[in-house]
């Protein structure tokens, strides 16, 4: 076997294993009224109990970037989500030989100035 087909054989794709692995539990005495405190400033992070407290233990200050989407972003991979699901049964009709009925050209036309009119949106949201 070949150097190449033994590396695609041990990579299974996915997240890529951490260069340190954390599996080392250091346990915390407190109340429920610390524990519910703590979970609540976690979950105002967005981020495990886990990582706020290791922040906030080696760093003094918990440093975390929240990664959330705008609405709008989320709004639009709906609409394209959407969009790709009514243009592959499209594809599927004209791929299997079957003609477009009007019903089915009227939908595709929609789509298109649907498509057309989330582009606009995405250059005027850009500008």
């Amino acid at each position: 076997m070949t150097m190449e087909k033994e590396k695609r054989k041990t990579s299974k794709g996915g997240r890529p294993r951490a260069a340190i692995k954390r599996d080392v539990a250091l346990t915390v005495m407190c109340n429920i009224i610390e524990k519910k405190l703590i979970q609540a400033a976690a979950k105002k992070l967005k981020t495990t109990v886990s990582v706020y407290l290791r922040e906030l233990g080696l760093n003094g200050t918990v440093k975390i970037k929240i990664k959330t989407l705008p609405k709008e972003v989320l709004q639009l991979t709906g609409t394209l989500n959407h969009t790709a699901a009514n243009l592959n049964q499209i594809a599927k009709k004209r791929n299997g030989n079957e003609e477009l009925n009007a019903l089915d050209r009227a939908l595709l036309n929609k789509e298109v100035r649907s498509l057309q009119g989330l582009v606009e949106e995405v250059k005027t949201y850009l500008k």
